[in-house]
């Protein structure tokens, strides 16, 4: 573990975060807010962990801008923000709910829960008791936590990893241990508290390289391979490089021989409006919130 690389990684993250909430306003682009945070993100030496998610209302994650996006946040949005920053493969992922109008409430309950996860972050509590104080305090706010939504482990360059934090008290005894960088990702709603698959995200992450017949599919797998590892990435980025129909057909390809893995938009079960927080941790006995420097 490169502690600097974590920090440097938390601190760009934050001040994105930041500069992030002056962007998403009524009458806003989505596009054109997504594509200025994540050249912040470069102009402060980091980069992109994955692309930057903006999720509205009822989505509750995995809302990445299209090359030719056309959202605009309108009166009333709640607007999640996720956001990660790696340096030399190090991530802070950190999110926040930006309220377009009145769902304040339901933003504390998600902000509260992660507060008080926090306190319990350090070796040796066990995965339920995170759980389990996330879904009381959701609940005394009197919203569902999302129960199939969790944070997670990081890794180097690995967005997603073990442990699972879940937002409910699923019983997983298992111990956070010392050194551990995980993410805790409280969800709250007015809805269900379930998540389901919607339409494909346009977000993609290599799951297993290996040969490709195609010339032209080998000239993008090999592109990502090099930019991206095994991080997350989407669609535009490789627009930015590559013509439209080199990248929708290779795109399509690796996707089919399951080389790459397409995430999905994640609605609400119920359409119920979701809220989001997160901070990047070190577990130790005093814990580092990397996301928060």
């Amino acid at each position: 573990m490169n502690i600097e690389d974590y920090k440097r990684a938390g601190k760009i993250v934050a001040e994105t975060r930041e500069y992030a909430k002056k962007l998403v306003k009524i009458g806003g682009s989505l596009l054109e807010a997504t594509e200025m945070i994540e050249q912040k993100i470069i102009q402060l030496g980091g980069k992109p962990a994955f692309p930057v998610d903006m999720s509205i209302n009822n989505i509750a994650a995995h809302y990445s801008a299209t090359i030719n996006d056309k959202t605009i946040f309108q009166d009333g949005n709640l607007v999640k923000v996720d956001i990660g920053v790696h340096i030399n493969g190090s991530i802070a992922d950190t999110a926040i709910s930006i309220d377009l109008g009145n769902n304040k409430d339901l933003i504390k309950a998600a902000e509260t829960a992660l507060d008080e996860a926090v306190k319990l972050t350090k070796p040796g509590t066990k995965i339920f008791e995170i759980g389990q104080v996330i879904q009381e305090t959701i609940q005394g706010f009197g919203f569902s936590p999302v129960r199939n939504l969790s944070g997670h482990g990081l890794e180097l360059y690995k967005v997603h990893t073990k442990p699972n934090i879940p937002n409910i008290n699923n019983h997983d005894d298992s111990l956070l241990k010392e050194d551990q960088v995980i993410a805790i990702e409280p969800f709250a709603t007015d809805g269900a508290g379930l998540i389901i698959d919607g339409k494909p995200s346009e977000i993609y992450e290599l799951l297993n390289k290996k040969p490709v017949r195609s010339q032209g599919s080998r000239k993008i797998l090999d592109f990502i391979d090099k930019e991206y590892k095994s991080l997350p990435f989407n669609k535009r980025w490789l627009l930015k490089k590559f013509n439209n129909m080199e990248v929708t057909l290779a795109l399509n390809s690796l996707e089919r021989e399951g080389i790459l893995h397409q995430y999905s938009i994640l609605p609400e079960k119920n359409n119920g409006i979701v809220s989001q927080a997160e901070h990047t941790i070190i577990v130790r006995d005093n814990p580092i919130i990397i996301t928060n420097i």
